[in-house]
């Protein structure tokens, strides 16, 4: 198949495919196409986003029957086989063999290299080392120095995880504030965003961005666009002086206020209102996994805020409202808010 006929077959399935390389296209062509027409055929669409305990099951079963069909005596061998130069060889032959990249798909409506990205995080041993020790944030400063942002090779030297050093240094790097947002930081963190927006944009043709700018006018772009996935450790260089969770915290905090046109959102009669509305919907949504609900939905039921403010307050629903909550399914968590809270902000209400 050729790229062109790809990159719109794929279309069908991944929305954002016009900011996917070539070579990904390509890939994708060969190990996802037929899985998604299949999945189609079933009635399933392709997902994305964070992943639920039914799939993170499915690829710790499909890692190990794999293992079990070819004898490889690790996850981590399969995985991280640059770990084990001596079995390289070996293990790439029963991978090609035994025809991997199908097999840690099964049953997975999502693309393959997320399945494996997902699959090397759940059996990395380096994942669960607990906080960085002072040591280890002064080796991973050493190292950085020495070799840059080649986080696997740091992630070998430190044995953690390529994800781990890189985030750790992120935070790590710069001197960090901790303290109300200045105002000239809010401007900075604007000004970011809208940076990568444009950027976004101009990547995806759109033809008004130059107009809009040449105008003096403010950048027009769709919701949506502002509350998904921005790249957000190049907006904390650009802030210079915060983290880039904070970043992502203060510009979403910035939205839920924008989107509701000021309202006091967490106060008095509204917030019993969003309480019950959020039960209400959640229960009629008869998932088995909150990474199942349309968060979007959900958002624009509750007034059009962001979705990150729907899923914190579902988040302080269950942390305070529903005892052991750690320990109950999504399910159980949403059936006691039904019987026992439910009624209760009802009354008050």
């Amino acid at each position: 198949m050729d790229l062109d006929t790809a990159r719109q077959e794929l279309e069908e399935f991944i929305p954002h495919v016009k900011n996917i390389s070539d070579s990904s296209i390509r890939k994708m062509a060969g190990r996802d196409l037929a899985r998604f027409k299949q999945f189609k055929k079933q009635g399933i669409a392709v997902k994305f986003g964070r992943f639920t305990q039914k799939e993170n099951n499915q690829i710790r079963k499909n890692v190990e029957d794999f293992l079990s069909i070819t004898g490889i005596d690790s996850a981590e061998k399969l995985l991280f086989t640059w770990r084990y130069p001596e079995d390289k060889e070996t293990i790439h032959r029963l991978k090609a063999e035994h025809h991997f990249c199908e097999k840690i798909s099964e049953g997975i409506p999502r693309p393959w290299r997320l399945i494996y990205y997902r699959a090397r995080k759940i059996f990395d041993p380096n994942n669960y080392k607990g906080r960085y020790t002072k040591e280890e944030k002064e080796k991973l400063k050493k190292y950085h120095t020495m070799h840059g942002n080649d986080w696997k090779k740091i992630s070998e030297l430190m044995s953690r995880s390529s994800l781990s050093v890189a985030m750790k240094f992120s935070e790590i790097k710069s001197a960090i504030n901790y303290g109300p947002w200045t105002n000239e930081e809010i401007q900075k963190l604007k000004s970011a965003v809208k940076e990568v927006l444009k950027r976004k944009l101009e990547r995806e043709g759109a033809g008004s961005v130059s107009s809009v700018e040449q105008s003096g006018q403010d950048l027009w772009v769709d919701r949506e666009k502002l509350c998904q996935q921005l790249p957000w450790t190049e907006i904390e260089t650009r802030v210079g002086s915060r983290y880039w969770r904070q970043c992502k915290q203060k510009w979403h905090s910035i939205l839920t206020k924008k989107m509701s046109k000021g309202q006091q959102l967490h106060k008095g009669i509204k917030e019993l209102e969003d309480k019950i509305a959020l039960i209400k919907r959640l229960n009629e949504t008869n998932v088995e996994d909150a990474n199942e609900v349309n968060w979007e939905e959900l958002s624009n039921a509750l007034g059009g805020v962001p979705r990150t403010y729907v899923q914190a307050k579902f988040y302080r629903l269950k942390l305070y409202c529903v005892p052991f909550w750690q320990k109950k399914t999504f399910p159980e968590i949403i059936d006691f808010l039904v019987e026992h809270k439910l009624p209760e902000f009802e009354e008050k209400l």
